[in-house]
């Protein structure tokens, strides 16, 4: 078998932000004809990395070489003139553009004819079997259809190696294999691929080697096929840690909120939810999965007031609250944790520190003109300390928080003004192996202390391990409710798609 080609080598890669060192000293060399899969906790330095290969930053210290010539990359433009193209989580496209106009954008030169453009897309298509109609709208795309584009976008402007960050994030397991075939067809074409993603079982399903960074350091590279998940979960943290979440049965379950033919529109009109219903128990986990844009944005924000229904009902106790103000909801013990994009979205004020944050809920109770601090600022000391809160102060701005960091914040804050209902929206986005099964372990002891928890989430293999339920949502309409010890990924998969077989639905008739 003939050598590979190295496509790039990093030596020595060093990068601090102020006294913080992102990157200390990495190497790291990735092949053409390979895929190499980028592990790390939140805060190792995969990012920072990634972004000086494609021209977002400059290394302090260090060589970066592509094609075994020694470069300097100081820009996005020099990244893509060496054939470097970076597929980002959250798609750079424009909305109301086709396809194929948004893969030319930003292209220097006479943009070519429709006609000509066509044929060069559907030339791309065929060759790494990638399938898009060049004149759709992106609007109108599913989000697998989009990271398509993407993905052609980077070979349109003739990338060879490309990076790519959690790109399985918001895909069904279907589409999430879809995916992965079009990475080994690049593959065989020869590119050279790095995978970013936090999904042990991903890594190991496409990845030839793995890259692991610990702390801002580059720890070990392993041949994927000598490794299994143990072992890369031990190389990221430094530690053995198990895998296994807890899963207690439900016990004395009444219950506690049910949602009766809720039908929500957007601000443009359409359907946001389309007559839902479902309940959920006391001392459960119901999980809600879905792609993104499914409903589950409007679910929360309807259940706590945020948004009017155009009909049906939201009962919690019998009593139903809709057309209740977000503070009323509050009183009732219904308590709200949802994790935006951008994180900072709703819950948390990005300008205040941790106790100012704590105040936004406890600020009624006390008594007089005068707000005392101090019941705050004591919360915020106790969940730096059990939630292992990395912040230089309590009262320093969340914004200069790491998003991980805010998240703990946020859901800690909830989980403190002990409610009845518990309703929590990607509380793992982005927090690494420890901190999720952190997550995890405290929902469950509101679970155990009989509280009814709603989980929206985006990992499959999460949902059906953590939850006793789940509710499927696809285009704002409930699709399916499994017990979650009998599903499958691929099943939910297929009700995350509005594809259900005959036997499916009179299961999930039944479970509703």
């Amino acid at each position: 078998m003939a050598e590979m080609q190295c496509a790039i080598r990093c030596s020595g890669i060093t990068k601090a932000f102020g006294s913080v060192v992102a990157n200390d000293a990495i190497d790291l060399e990735v092949n053409y004809g390979e895929v190499l899969a980028l592990l790390g906790e939140n805060g190792s330095g995969k990012t920072t990395l990634m972004n000086m290969l494609s021209g977002i930053y400059h290394p302090d210290a260090g060589q970066i070489f592509v094609n075994g010539q020694p470069v300097s990359i100081a820009s996005p433009v020099d990244a893509r003139a060496l054939g470097i193209g970076m597929i980002h989580q959250h798609f750079k496209l424009v909305e109301v553009f086709t396809a194929m106009e948004n893969i030319v954008l930003g292209m220097p030169g006479k943009m070519p004819s429709r006609k000509a453009l066509r044929a060069e897309v559907k030339g791309l298509c065929e060759a790494y079997g990638l399938e898009i109609d060049p004149e759709k709208p992106v609007w109108e795309m599913s989000v697998s259809e989009k990271q398509t584009v993407e993905i052609l976008k980077v070979l349109y402007r003739g990338a060879k190696i490309l990076i790519l960050d959690e790109p399985t994030a918001v895909l069904t397991p279907q589409e999430t294999e879809k995916l992965f075939d079009i990475l080994r067809q690049m593959k065989a074409k020869g590119c050279a691929v790095i995978i970013i993603t936090h999904k042990l079982n991903e890594v190991l399903a496409i990845s030839d080697r793995v890259t692991i960074l610990r702390k801002g350091k580059s720890v070990d590279t392993v041949a994927t096929a000598e490794v299994d998940t143990n072992r890369l979960t031990e190389l990221m943290v430094g530690h053995a840690v198990s895998l296994a979440i807890r899963r207690p049965e439900p016990k004395d379950v009444h219950t506690i909120l049910k949602v009766v033919d809720l039908t929500v529109e957007k601000p443009d009109g359409s359907l946001g939810l389309d007559d839902v219903s479902f309940h959920i128990h006391s001392g459960e986990i119901l999980g809600v999965a879905g792609v993104a844009g499914s409903g589950q944005k409007e679910l929360c924000e309807t259940i706590a007031g945020l948004l009017p229904a155009k009909k049906g009902a939201v009962l919690y106790k019998k009593e139903n609250i809709l057309g209740k103000s977000p503070e009323a909801i509050i009183d009732l013990g219904i308590s709200m944790s949802f994790v935006p994009e951008d994180r900072l979205g709703m819950g948390l004020v990005a300008s205040m520190g941790m106790t100012d944050n704590m105040l936004l809920k406890s600020y009624r109770a006390g008594k007089g003109p005068f707000v005392d601090r101090a019941p705050a600022r004591a919360l915020a000391k106790k969940l730096v300390e059990e939630l292992s809160i990395v912040t230089p102060g309590i009262e320093t701005p969340v914004r200069l928080m790491s998003g991980g960091n805010v998240q703990k914040v946020l859901l800690g804050r909830e989980i403190e003004s002990d409610p009845n209902l518990l309703i929590t929206a990607y509380p793992v986005r982005g927090l690494d192996i420890n901190s999720s099964y952190l997550i995890y372990d405290l929902l469950n002891r509101q679970k155990e202390k009989g509280v009814a928890v709603m989980f929206i989430g985006e990992d499959l293999d999460v949902l059906l391990e953590l939850c006793d339920r789940i509710l499927v949502l696809c285009h704002g309409k409930v699709t399916g409710v499994v017990k979650a010890g009998e599903a499958t990924k691929e099943q939910i998969g297929r009700m995350m798609t509005g594809e259900m077989s005959e036997e499916e639905k009179r299961k999930e008739a039944a479970e509703r």
